[in-house]
C-alpha cells in the first residue's frame, strides 16, 4: 500500500476511524532526519500489509500536531483503534519501526 498525506481535515477518517492500525509520520520538510526517514516510511508501507501508513506535514498542520502532542520531529506514532498506542521520536532504522509496530498488539 501506498504512503497517505493527511491533514487537519483528513485525520480523524483515515487515522483514528481506521479499521487497521494506521502508522503517523508526524514531518516537515526542512527537517533533514525526516528527509532520512522517508524512504523507510516508504518501505514499511510496501511491506506491511496490515496497517496504513500516512504521512502529517506538521507545518501545514500545527494545531494537529500540537493535539498529539508532537514537540520534536520526525515523530512517529502508532494509532489503534482511534487511540495512540505507541510514539518514536527522531530518526530510527527500519528494524525499530517494525518493533514498534509489532509490540502494539
Amino acid at each position: 500500500m501506498s504512503v497517505i498525506t493527511v491533514s487537519q481535515e483528513s485525520f480523524e477518517d483515515e487515522v483514528l476511524r481506521s479499521e487497521v492500525p494506521a502508522l503517523v509520520d508526524f514531518w516537515a520538510p526542512w527537517c533533514g532526519p525526516c528527509k532520512a526517514l522517508a524512504p523507510i516510511v516508504d518501505e514499511i508501507a510496501a511491506e506491511v500489509s496490515d496497517i496504513k501508513v500516512c504521512k502529517l506535514n506538521v507545518d501545514e498542520n500545527e494545531a494537529l500536531a500540537k493535539e498529539h502532542k508532537v514537540i520534536s520531529i520526525p515523530t512517529i506514532a502508532l494509532f489503534k483503534n482511534g487511540k495512540l498506542a505507541k510514539r518514536s521520536v527522531g530518526l530510527v532504522p527500519k528494524n525499530k519501526l517494525l518493533e514498534l509496530i509489532e509490540n502494539a498488539n
